[in-house]
Parts: structure tokens; sequence; C-alpha cells
């Protein structure tokens, strides 16, 4: 055989090679494929009072969503809700974790009660804080960062225990100050940590003000996820149901992206 049979085979490359270099494509993909499973499945087997197919949501639920003012409103709360208990979640989880991490006295001494509140079930004690709180915004999100910042204080605490201890010792030999150290050692190693205690307390923070939502609200996402419910209206709810995954998704690249400059940034 000549070499110039060979050379076709030889260059081009395959399929999966093609599609390796483009992992965007291939999520389109999955969603599309999951999209028209679901359109399949509704149609021929789900009852239209519980399931409808995504054309539906897309063309009935969505638009009388966003027509409907006080459903809206109701969204944009949750969202400032959301990011508020995010944003607290954060930096109280990371100032824990830190101080946990890089002191072997206080990590003997609080870690286990951080794991021992970060076992009990949430959903327990969220009648304590409507009782201590009230019904409002307070309580929404301060139930929304008990979901959250353990997993910040726990993902820090592991990253400030990796970080090699030659690295500090080196730098306070070389006359670095506490906040020198803190910030050209300390934080550039726990940044992946850190990045990944976000990621998680994004998702039990949004899990935190829904379920405060469900419980508590007369005029907010969980009024409507229940109106809808009640009424067999699976477009709108599913519709409302993507909207706050929306939120989920618009925090989660927000995220990505400030990892992203930060490990930048370590490097």
């Amino acid at each position: 055989m000549s070499v110039t049979t060979l050379r076709p085979t030889l260059v081009r490359p395959r399929l999966w090679t093609r599609l390796g270099e483009q992992p965007s494509m291939v999520r389109i993909g999955v969603i599309i494929l999951m999209l028209l499973l679901w359109e399949l499945t509704a149609r021929l087997w789900g009852d239209p009072l519980f399931v409808c197919p995504p054309s539906q949501v897309f063309d009935i639920g969505l638009p009388s969503v966003l027509g409907n003012g006080g459903a809206m409103l109701a969204l944009l709360t949750a969202f400032l809700e959301l990011i508020a208990g995010f944003a607290l979640a954060v930096s109280v989880g990371a100032a824990i974790g830190l101080l946990l991490g890089l002191s072997h006295f206080w990590r003997g001494a609080m870690f286990p009660i951080v794991l021992m509140f970060y076992a009990i079930p949430q959903s327990t004690v969220l009648p304590l804080f409507i009782l201590m709180l009230g019904v409002g915004a307070k309580a929404k999100i301060i139930f929304g960062v008990t979901h959250s910042v353990f997993a910040v204080i726990i993902s820090v605490v592991a990253g400030a225990r990796d970080i090699d201890p030659t690295l500090l010792r080196a730098a306070k030999s070389m006359g670095a100050s506490q906040r020198q150290v803190l910030t050209n050692v300390v934080l550039p190693s726990v940044v992946p940590s850190l990045f990944t205690g976000m990621r998680l307390a994004m998702a039990g923070t949004l899990l935190g003000v829904l379920l405060a939502e469900l419980y508590v609200s007369s005029a907010g996402v969980g009024f409507y996820t229940n109106q809808f419910a009640s009424a067999f209206q699976p477009s709108k709810l599913f519709a409302l149901i993507g909207l706050l995954a929306a939120m989920a998704v618009i925090l989660n690249e927000l995220c990505r992206t400030l990892e992203t400059r930060f490990n930048r940034w370590k490097g």
C-alpha cells in the first residue's frame, strides 16, 4: 500500500477527537437530546395534568410567567435573597475556614462542632428560624446561609491544611509580614478549595431559600409554586422552575469566571 493511500486516514481527525476539542458542542448536543426525549415521552406517555412537553413550556408557560408581575417580583426577590445569602455564607465561611485551617488549636477545639452542626438536617430547624426571625426575607437569607456556610468552611479548612509548611517557613524566614504571608502564600493555595466550596454553597443557598419560601411565603416563589401545582398548570410550573435554574446558572458562571481570574493570579 502506498503512502498516498494512507495519508487521508493519518491526517483526518476522528469524530471523537473533533468533539473532544469542542466540549461546548457536546454540552449543547446533550441538552438538545434531553429536550427531545422529554418532548417524546411527555407526548406519548405523560399525563397532561402533571407533565407537559418542553414545547408547551416555551410556548405557553414561559410567556405566562414572564407576563405575571407578581411572579416576576417574587423571582427578583428570591434572586436578591440568594445573592445576599450566598455572599454572607462565603464571607463568613472563608473567615472561619481560614481560622480553623491555619490554627491547630482552634481546629482541634471547634472543627468537631462545625461537623456536628453540618450533620443536623437543616429542614428540621426551619420552624425555629421562623419563630426567631419571622416570615420575612431575613429568615430566608439566614436559612439559606445555614445550608451553605458549612460547605465553605470545610472546603477552606481542607485547602489551608494542604498548604506546604515549607512555603510558610520560607516566607517567614525571608522577613515576610503576616499580611504578605496571607496574600502571597495562603490565599493562592486556598483558592481552588474556596471555589469548590463556593459552588457547593451556591446550590445550598438556593435550596435553603426555596425551602423557606415553600414553608412560609404568602406571595413569593413558594406561593406561586404551590399555586401552579394545585391548579394543575405544569407548563407554568416548569417555566418557573426553569427561571430558578437560570439564577443558579448565572451565579455558577460568575463563580467560574472569578475562579479563572484567580487561578491566573495564583499562577
